[in-house]
Protein backbone atom coordinates (compact mmCIF):
# COMPACT_ATOMS: atom_id res chain seq x y z
CA UNK A 1 0.00 0.00 0.00
CA UNK A 2 0.86 3.35 -1.03
CA UNK A 3 0.42 6.10 1.61
CA UNK A 4 -1.85 8.75 1.02
CA UNK A 5 -1.02 12.71 0.76
CA UNK A 6 -2.88 15.40 0.23
CA UNK A 7 -3.01 15.92 -3.94
CA UNK A 8 -0.21 18.41 -5.01
CA UNK A 9 -2.90 20.98 -6.02
CA UNK A 10 -4.91 20.55 -2.60
CA UNK A 11 -5.52 23.65 -0.18
CA UNK A 12 -4.82 22.68 3.53
CA UNK A 13 -7.77 23.70 4.81
CA UNK A 14 -7.92 23.47 8.39
CA UNK A 15 -7.79 20.54 10.41
CA UNK A 16 -9.83 20.17 13.59
CA UNK A 17 -9.42 17.12 15.58
CA UNK A 18 -9.88 15.36 18.30
CA UNK A 19 -7.99 15.98 21.57
CA UNK A 20 -5.22 14.04 22.27
CA UNK A 21 -5.67 13.06 25.72
CA UNK A 22 -9.15 13.72 27.34
CA UNK A 23 -12.24 13.79 25.55
CA UNK A 24 -13.46 13.13 21.94
CA UNK A 25 -16.95 13.26 20.18
CA UNK A 26 -18.11 9.85 19.77
CA UNK A 27 -21.60 8.98 17.69
CA UNK A 28 -24.10 7.23 19.87
CA UNK A 29 -26.83 6.71 17.31
CA UNK A 30 -28.24 8.07 13.84
CA UNK A 31 -31.65 8.47 12.56
CA UNK A 32 -33.19 9.97 9.80
CA UNK A 33 -36.54 11.30 7.95
CA UNK A 34 -38.39 11.81 4.76
CA UNK A 35 -41.54 13.67 3.41
CA UNK A 36 -43.79 10.77 2.71
CA UNK A 37 -44.73 12.62 -0.60
CA UNK A 38 -42.56 11.45 -3.79
CA UNK A 39 -42.05 13.27 -7.02
CA UNK A 40 -41.19 10.59 -9.37
CA UNK A 41 -39.18 11.42 -12.93
CA UNK A 42 -42.61 10.59 -14.73
CA UNK A 43 -44.72 12.88 -12.66
CA UNK A 44 -41.98 15.44 -12.86
CA UNK A 45 -40.86 15.52 -16.24
CA UNK A 46 -44.69 15.71 -17.73
CA UNK A 47 -44.76 19.21 -15.54
CA UNK A 48 -41.53 20.07 -17.56
CA UNK A 49 -42.19 18.34 -20.69
CA UNK A 50 -39.23 16.48 -20.19
CA UNK A 51 -38.59 12.42 -21.10
CA UNK A 52 -38.12 11.28 -17.46
CA UNK A 53 -35.17 8.96 -18.74
CA UNK A 54 -33.48 12.10 -19.79
CA UNK A 55 -33.58 13.73 -16.12
CA UNK A 56 -32.14 10.37 -14.97
CA UNK A 57 -29.34 10.31 -17.34
CA UNK A 58 -28.21 13.55 -16.60
CA UNK A 59 -28.63 13.73 -12.55
CA UNK A 60 -28.77 9.35 -11.95
CA UNK A 61 -32.06 10.45 -9.71
CA UNK A 62 -35.30 8.36 -10.51
CA UNK A 63 -37.12 9.93 -7.30
CA UNK A 64 -37.27 12.18 -4.70
CA UNK A 65 -39.43 13.24 -1.41
CA UNK A 66 -40.86 16.54 -1.33
CA UNK A 67 -42.67 18.41 1.36
CA UNK A 68 -46.27 19.00 1.24
CA UNK A 69 -47.85 22.56 1.93
CA UNK A 70 -47.69 23.66 5.52
CA UNK A 71 -44.63 21.26 6.41
CA UNK A 72 -41.73 23.33 7.82
CA UNK A 73 -37.59 22.57 7.93
CA UNK A 74 -38.05 22.30 11.41
CA UNK A 75 -40.78 19.37 11.12
CA UNK A 76 -38.35 17.03 9.53
CA UNK A 77 -35.63 17.76 12.01
CA UNK A 78 -37.60 17.00 14.62
CA UNK A 79 -38.37 13.51 13.06
CA UNK A 80 -35.14 12.84 12.26
CA UNK A 81 -33.50 14.19 15.71
CA UNK A 82 -36.40 11.73 17.79
CA UNK A 83 -35.19 9.14 15.81
CA UNK A 84 -31.65 9.84 16.35
CA UNK A 85 -32.25 10.47 20.31
CA UNK A 86 -34.24 6.96 20.14
CA UNK A 87 -31.39 5.08 18.48
CA UNK A 88 -28.51 6.42 20.95
CA UNK A 89 -31.00 5.65 24.57
CA UNK A 90 -31.25 8.66 25.54
CA UNK A 91 -33.69 11.15 26.43
CA UNK A 92 -31.72 14.23 26.99
CA UNK A 93 -29.02 16.51 25.08
CA UNK A 94 -27.14 19.63 26.19
CA UNK A 95 -26.38 20.97 22.78
CA UNK A 96 -28.68 21.19 19.19
CA UNK A 97 -27.38 22.44 16.28
CA UNK A 98 -29.35 22.29 13.51
CA UNK A 99 -27.32 22.62 9.69
CA UNK A 100 -29.41 23.42 6.91
CA UNK A 101 -29.75 26.20 4.03
CA UNK A 102 -33.66 26.50 4.33
CA UNK A 103 -34.16 27.67 7.71
CA UNK A 104 -38.11 28.38 8.86
CA UNK A 105 -37.85 31.85 8.91
CA UNK A 106 -34.36 34.32 8.37
CA UNK A 107 -34.79 35.09 12.05
CA UNK A 108 -35.07 33.37 14.64
CA UNK A 109 -32.96 30.71 14.02
CA UNK A 110 -34.92 26.39 13.91
CA UNK A 111 -32.70 25.18 16.17
CA UNK A 112 -34.39 26.25 19.63
CA UNK A 113 -37.50 25.65 18.10
CA UNK A 114 -36.31 22.25 17.18
CA UNK A 115 -35.07 21.45 20.43
CA UNK A 116 -38.10 22.71 22.42
CA UNK A 117 -40.41 20.44 20.41
CA UNK A 118 -38.18 17.71 21.29
CA UNK A 119 -38.44 18.02 25.04
CA UNK A 120 -34.58 20.11 25.33
CA UNK A 121 -36.09 23.24 26.66
CA UNK A 122 -33.23 24.49 27.93
CA UNK A 123 -30.37 23.67 25.79
CA UNK A 124 -27.89 25.54 23.66
CA UNK A 125 -29.39 25.59 20.12
CA UNK A 126 -28.31 27.20 16.68
CA UNK A 127 -28.41 27.08 13.41
CA UNK A 128 -25.10 26.67 11.23
CA UNK A 129 -25.31 27.04 7.33
CA UNK A 130 -22.22 25.79 5.09
CA UNK A 131 -24.61 24.66 2.41
CA UNK A 132 -24.02 21.14 1.61
CA UNK A 133 -21.14 20.91 4.35
CA UNK A 134 -23.16 21.72 6.88
CA UNK A 135 -23.49 18.88 8.66
CA UNK A 136 -19.54 18.41 8.55
CA UNK A 137 -18.85 21.44 9.56
CA UNK A 138 -21.38 21.07 12.33
CA UNK A 139 -19.17 17.77 13.61
CA UNK A 140 -16.17 19.86 14.04
CA UNK A 141 -17.93 22.01 16.24
CA UNK A 142 -19.50 19.82 18.62
CA UNK A 143 -15.74 18.15 18.59
CA UNK A 144 -14.50 21.24 19.86
CA UNK A 145 -17.07 21.59 21.82
CA UNK A 146 -16.88 18.58 23.60
CA UNK A 147 -13.51 18.28 23.91
CA UNK A 148 -13.49 21.91 26.00
CA UNK A 149 -16.02 20.50 28.17
CA UNK A 150 -19.00 22.84 26.65
CA UNK A 151 -20.73 19.76 25.94
CA UNK A 152 -21.50 16.27 27.05
CA UNK A 153 -24.11 15.19 24.24
CA UNK A 154 -24.77 16.88 21.35
CA UNK A 155 -28.19 16.55 19.06
CA UNK A 156 -26.65 17.47 14.99
CA UNK A 157 -29.77 17.74 12.73
CA UNK A 158 -29.33 17.96 8.71
CA UNK A 159 -32.14 19.08 7.57
CA UNK A 160 -33.65 20.77 4.50
CA UNK A 161 -36.90 21.76 2.37
CA UNK A 162 -34.67 22.57 -0.69
CA UNK A 163 -37.86 22.77 -2.55
CA UNK A 164 -39.09 25.94 -1.21
CA UNK A 165 -35.75 27.24 -3.12
CA UNK A 166 -36.59 25.77 -6.30
CA UNK A 167 -38.53 27.25 -9.41
CA UNK A 168 -40.78 24.49 -10.26
CA UNK A 169 -40.07 24.99 -14.39
CA UNK A 170 -36.09 24.75 -13.67
CA UNK A 171 -35.34 21.60 -14.58
CA UNK A 172 -31.82 21.87 -13.63
CA UNK A 173 -32.74 22.21 -10.05
CA UNK A 174 -36.20 20.71 -10.06
CA UNK A 175 -34.63 17.42 -11.54
CA UNK A 176 -32.00 17.15 -8.63
CA UNK A 177 -33.13 18.82 -4.98
CA UNK A 178 -35.24 17.29 -2.89
CA UNK A 179 -36.17 17.52 0.79
CA UNK A 180 -35.19 15.30 4.09
CA UNK A 181 -33.08 15.04 7.17
CA UNK A 182 -30.78 12.64 8.91
CA UNK A 183 -29.28 13.32 12.59
CA UNK A 184 -27.00 11.79 15.14
CA UNK A 185 -26.13 12.00 18.72
CA UNK A 186 -22.60 12.63 19.96
CA UNK A 187 -21.55 11.90 23.33
CA UNK A 188 -18.26 12.87 25.28
CA UNK A 189 -16.38 9.76 24.89
CA UNK A 190 -12.02 8.88 24.60
CA UNK A 191 -10.44 9.46 21.35
CA UNK A 192 -9.86 6.39 19.43
CA UNK A 193 -12.58 4.13 20.55
CA UNK A 194 -15.01 3.08 17.68
CA UNK A 195 -17.66 6.04 16.45
CA UNK A 196 -14.79 8.55 17.31
CA UNK A 197 -15.29 11.50 14.44
CA UNK A 198 -11.44 11.99 13.57
CA UNK A 199 -10.06 14.76 12.06
CA UNK A 200 -12.29 17.52 10.42
CA UNK A 201 -10.72 18.98 7.34
CA UNK A 202 -12.36 22.03 6.43
CA UNK A 203 -11.67 24.83 3.68
CA UNK A 204 -13.66 27.70 1.53
CA UNK A 205 -13.58 29.39 -1.63
CA UNK A 206 -15.73 32.65 -1.44
CA UNK A 207 -14.71 33.63 -4.79
CA UNK A 208 -16.98 31.31 -6.14
CA UNK A 209 -20.19 32.25 -4.26
CA UNK A 210 -22.36 32.97 -7.64
CA UNK A 211 -22.01 29.57 -8.50
CA UNK A 212 -24.80 27.92 -6.09
CA UNK A 213 -27.10 30.88 -4.87
CA UNK A 214 -29.82 32.05 -3.96
CA UNK A 215 -29.79 36.01 -5.07
CA UNK A 216 -32.31 37.69 -3.01
CA UNK A 217 -33.71 37.47 0.76
CA UNK A 218 -30.38 38.38 2.48
CA UNK A 219 -29.02 41.87 3.51
CA UNK A 220 -26.88 42.52 0.13
CA UNK A 221 -30.20 42.04 -1.93
CA UNK A 222 -33.34 42.44 0.04
CA UNK A 223 -36.41 40.31 -1.00
CA UNK A 224 -37.86 41.31 -4.17
CA UNK A 225 -41.37 42.28 -5.13
CA UNK A 226 -43.48 39.30 -5.55
CA UNK A 227 -43.50 39.26 -9.60
CA UNK A 228 -39.52 38.37 -9.15
CA UNK A 229 -39.86 35.46 -8.45
CA UNK A 230 -36.63 34.20 -9.99
CA UNK A 231 -34.51 35.77 -8.12
CA UNK A 232 -35.66 33.81 -4.70
CA UNK A 233 -34.97 30.61 -6.54
CA UNK A 234 -31.92 28.47 -6.19
CA UNK A 235 -29.42 28.94 -9.04
CA UNK A 236 -26.53 26.68 -10.17
CA UNK A 237 -23.63 26.61 -12.61
CA UNK A 238 -23.77 23.45 -13.33
CA UNK A 239 -20.31 23.00 -15.16
CA UNK A 240 -18.38 24.84 -12.99
CA UNK A 241 -19.93 23.01 -9.87
CA UNK A 242 -19.02 19.86 -11.64
CA UNK A 243 -15.63 21.05 -11.94
CA UNK A 244 -15.16 21.80 -8.29
CA UNK A 245 -17.28 19.33 -6.82
CA UNK A 246 -15.03 16.64 -7.99
CA UNK A 247 -11.53 18.54 -7.44
CA UNK A 248 -12.44 19.79 -3.54
CA UNK A 249 -13.77 16.66 -2.50
CA UNK A 250 -11.02 14.07 -4.00
CA UNK A 251 -8.72 17.01 -2.44
CA UNK A 252 -10.07 16.82 0.93
CA UNK A 253 -11.07 12.99 1.05
CA UNK A 254 -7.13 12.54 0.47
CA UNK A 255 -6.34 15.07 3.81
CA UNK A 256 -9.06 13.30 5.86
CA UNK A 257 -7.10 10.00 5.40
CA UNK A 258 -3.92 11.55 5.74
CA UNK A 259 -4.87 13.24 9.05
CA UNK A 260 -6.14 10.15 10.47
CA UNK A 261 -3.31 8.14 10.04
CA UNK A 262 -5.08 5.91 7.71
CA UNK A 263 -4.47 4.81 3.68
CA UNK A 264 -7.23 4.83 1.16
CA UNK A 265 -7.44 0.72 1.12
CA UNK A 266 -8.14 1.36 4.67
CA UNK A 267 -11.44 2.80 3.74
CA UNK A 268 -14.12 0.34 3.56
CA UNK A 269 -16.69 3.24 2.45
CA UNK A 270 -16.78 6.88 0.93
CA UNK A 271 -19.55 8.35 2.03
CA UNK A 272 -20.02 11.71 0.25
CA UNK A 273 -22.46 14.51 0.09
CA UNK A 274 -25.19 12.87 -2.56
CA UNK A 275 -24.65 15.76 -5.37
CA UNK A 276 -25.52 14.16 -8.55
CA UNK A 277 -24.92 10.42 -9.40
CA UNK A 278 -21.74 11.65 -12.08
CA UNK A 279 -20.37 13.61 -9.47
CA UNK A 280 -20.34 10.26 -7.01
CA UNK A 281 -18.75 8.79 -10.27
CA UNK A 282 -16.06 11.14 -10.81
CA UNK A 283 -14.93 11.58 -7.58
CA UNK A 284 -14.34 7.56 -7.38
CA UNK A 285 -12.39 7.40 -10.19
CA UNK A 286 -10.32 10.33 -9.22
CA UNK A 287 -10.13 8.58 -6.09
CA UNK A 288 -9.47 5.41 -8.02
CA UNK A 289 -11.68 3.17 -5.93
CA UNK A 290 -14.77 0.73 -7.10
CA UNK A 291 -18.19 1.78 -7.33
CA UNK A 292 -19.32 -0.11 -4.49
CA UNK A 293 -17.08 1.58 -2.06
CA UNK A 294 -19.21 5.08 -2.91
CA UNK A 295 -22.18 4.81 -0.60
CA UNK A 296 -24.89 6.07 -2.64
CA UNK A 297 -28.90 6.62 -2.41
CA UNK A 298 -29.01 9.51 -4.51
CA UNK A 299 -31.56 7.38 -7.43
CA UNK A 300 -34.17 7.23 -4.07
CA UNK A 301 -33.79 10.67 -2.23
CA UNK A 302 -32.13 12.91 -4.75
CA UNK A 303 -29.65 15.87 -3.46
CA UNK A 304 -30.58 16.99 -0.05
CA UNK A 305 -27.94 19.19 1.02
CA UNK A 306 -26.95 19.22 4.55
CA UNK A 307 -28.81 16.32 5.11
CA UNK A 308 -27.60 14.06 2.62
CA UNK A 309 -24.71 12.43 4.70
CA UNK A 310 -27.03 11.73 7.76
CA UNK A 311 -29.65 10.90 5.83
CA UNK A 312 -26.76 8.06 4.13
CA UNK A 313 -25.41 7.12 7.03
CA UNK A 314 -28.62 6.15 8.84
CA UNK A 315 -30.41 4.78 5.96
CA UNK A 316 -26.82 2.38 5.14
CA UNK A 317 -27.13 1.26 8.48
CA UNK A 318 -30.34 0.39 9.42
CA UNK A 319 -30.30 -1.73 5.78
CA UNK A 320 -26.66 -3.02 6.80
CA UNK A 321 -24.76 -1.66 4.17
CA UNK A 322 -22.85 -0.26 7.18
CA UNK A 323 -21.47 -2.30 9.55
CA UNK A 324 -19.76 -2.23 13.10
CA UNK A 325 -15.94 -1.53 12.91
CA UNK A 326 -16.66 -0.19 9.10
CA UNK A 327 -13.83 2.48 8.45
CA UNK A 328 -15.80 5.39 6.60
CA UNK A 329 -14.75 8.67 5.42
CA UNK A 330 -17.15 11.21 4.72
CA UNK A 331 -16.91 14.11 2.29
CA UNK A 332 -19.15 16.82 1.14
CA UNK A 333 -18.65 19.88 -1.31
CA UNK A 334 -21.27 23.29 -1.32
CA UNK A 335 -22.43 26.18 -1.91
CA UNK A 336 -19.99 29.37 -0.26
CA UNK A 337 -17.78 27.87 -1.59
CA UNK A 338 -17.34 25.08 1.19
CA UNK A 339 -15.71 21.56 1.78
CA UNK A 340 -14.98 19.17 4.29
CA UNK A 341 -14.62 15.67 5.61
CA UNK A 342 -13.66 13.40 8.47
CA UNK A 343 -13.32 9.67 9.02
CA UNK A 344 -15.03 7.57 11.35
CA UNK A 345 -15.23 4.03 12.32
CA UNK A 346 -18.70 2.82 12.86
CA UNK A 347 -19.83 1.45 16.23
CA UNK A 348 -21.91 -1.03 17.29
CA UNK A 349 -25.22 0.79 17.64
CA UNK A 350 -28.66 -0.25 19.53
CA UNK A 351 -31.22 -1.52 17.22
CA UNK A 352 -31.73 2.16 15.09
CA UNK A 353 -35.56 3.44 15.22
CA UNK A 354 -37.53 3.10 12.10
CA UNK A 355 -39.08 5.92 10.17
CA UNK A 356 -43.13 5.98 9.84
CA UNK A 357 -44.19 4.55 7.34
Amino acid sequence: MNRIRPAPSADPGSVIGPAAAGRAAVLAGAGHWLPPRVLTNEELGDRLGTPATWLHSRTGIARRHVVQPGMATSDLAVEAGRLAMASAGTTEVDTVIVATTTPDRICPPTAPEVAARLGQPQTAAFDLNAACSGFLYALAVVGGMIAAGTARTALVIGAETLTSLIDPQDRATSAIFADGAGAVVLRAGTPGEPGTIGPVVLGSDGTGSDLIAVPAGGSRRPLPPAPDTGARCLTVSGPEVFRHAVTRMTSVTHQAISAAGWELDDVDRVVAHQANAHILAAVARKLGITPHRMATNIAHVGNTSAASIPLLLSQDAADGRIEPGDRLVLTAFGAGLTWAATTLVWPHLPEPAAPAP
